[in-house]
């Protein structure tokens, strides 16, 4: 009777307390003290935020452990369904934002490829839980992983739900969060569940997002620039002198969006534009285009994967367009091996991006020029999907059906912004000024 309890308890400490087991080692490592920008603990006395930041994002992250025996199996879960049968908004604006998709099919055909080792280096950001890493260990039958299913707390399902509640909220089965709004209940007001909350005024901080959102100073770059270069993009900007976080613009009022490159209402947000119209002799116009990034506290856009191509395009009197006058790429273009940078166009905080066309003046009125933006959020990931999957022969045949997927939504997510139009003066008529 003695030997199958002690394998049962063997399966627990696999699934709640010996990571290293199910680990391999992290191949983009990013560095505490260069991603937060914290001092490590040398500056607790002078810096709580950081001295906080420096234990709270410790990779790997440790399980969770064994919930306390006074909590409810609801309390004690770290399903985000379970955290959203009290915290109704923050679970329904997160299951519209990108992380929880961060372990879409885009990321799991890759896992056939990379094994283990590969895999746990892309799950440091994207599903940065032990018991998440488990369990994907145990989908993709790794070795050194439990072999009987996971707690109750562990939804089996937990691994695929990408940056999970449990990520930024829970340590050690203790829960953390903001300072309270006004109004709200102090963290430590008895009675709450799961014992309240520890308060830290961390989760207002863009140290708190650096941890996935700004690659080390030795880590992977090209032309001195690391691949993933946020955070320092921002430390450069007014936003960082103003005090302006990245919460303020991702998370306004605290709300779990996240919006960013993906979602048309940021990108106009981000961007001021102005088209301007001149006389080039008696009968050529010239059209100038402006862009300037007034909105966004890094570059437009940030990261190497997005492409925006900015296009002046002729409009005749009835709407139709007849040709495209000029257009320039904005983005990060690099090589599918990520070996090689062949132009850096983006638009820093405060930078701006001009570009024009002539043109002959039309004869008559209602022709017009229009600025709009072709915006490709995962450019370089369809690229390298397709890439392989012209070479499916060579692959896994279980990975075929995610990259398929995930080729189809790399396409659709692509969209079109109208961002100005400026009416061109016919043969005869003072040229205009026309900002948006």
């Amino acid at each position: 009777m003695g030997r199958p309890r002690h394998r049962r308890r063997l399966r627990f400490l696999l699934w709640a307390g010996v990571p290293s087991l199910i680990l391999g080692a992290v191949i983009l490592t990013v560095a505490l003290h260069d991603a937060p920008g914290a001092k490590s603990r040398r500056v607790a006395s002078s810096d709580p935020v950081a001295a906080f930041l420096a234990h709270y994002w410790v990779y790997p992250l440790q399980p969770e452990g064994k919930p306390p025996a006074d909590y409810s199996s609801l309390t004690a879960s770290l399903a985000p369904s379970a955290c959203g049968r009290c915290h109704t908004r923050q679970y329904r604006e997160w299951r519209s934002s990108l992380h929880h998709t961060a372990m879409g099919p885009g990321m799991l055909w890759q896992f056939y490829l990379y094994g283990q080792r590969g895999a746990n280096s892309c799950m440091r950001c994207h599903a940065p839980l032990a018991e998440q890493k488990a369990l994907i260990a145990r989908e993709f039958h790794w070795p050194n992983v439990p072999a009987g299913a996971p707690p109750s707390y562990i939804p089996p399902d937990l691994a695929h739900q990408g940056l999970v509640c449990a990520v930024c909220h829970v340590r050690a089965q203790r829960r953390y969060g903001p300072p309270p709004s006004p109004g709200q209940p102090a963290g430590d007001t008895p009675g709450l569940p799961h014992g309240g909350f520890t308060v830290s005024a961390a989760f207002r901080d863009s140290r708190f997002c650096a941890s996935c959102h700004q690659f080390p100073a030795d880590g992977p770059a090209l032309d001195g620039v690391p691949f993933e270069n946020t955070y320092q993009e921002w430390r450069r900007s007014r936003f960082a002198r103003e005090g302006i976080s990245c919460q303020d613009c991702h998370m306004p009022a605290g709300r779990h969006l996240w919006r960013g490159i993906h979602d048309p209402a940021m990108v106009r947000k981000a961007i001021t534009v102005s088209l301007h119209v001149s006389r080039r002799g008696s009968r050529l116009v010239h059209v100038e285009a402006e862009i300037v990034n007034s909105g966004a506290g890094h570059d437009f856009p940030t990261y190497l994967v997005p492409r925006v191509t900015a296009r002046l395009d002729l409009v005749t009197p009835a709407g139709k367009v007849v040709r495209q006058l000029a257009s320039r790429t904005i983005g990060r273009r690099v090589n599918l091996e990520l070996t090689r940078q062949f132009s850096d166009t983006r638009i820093p905080p405060g930078g701006r991006l001009t570009f024009g066309a002539d043109l002959p003046a039309p004869r008559g009125p209602g022709w017009r020029v229009r600025l709009r933006l072709a915006v490709a959020p995962e450019e370089w990931y369809v690229h390298m999907y397709e890439h392989y999957l012209a070479e499916s022969g060579r692959l896994p045949p279980a990975a075929l059906p995610l990259l398929r997927q995930a080729v189809a939504q790399g396409h659709a997510e692509r969209f079109v912004v109208n961002m100005a139009t400026v009416s061109l003066p016919p043969l005869g008529v003072p040229a205009a000024r026309v900002a948006n």
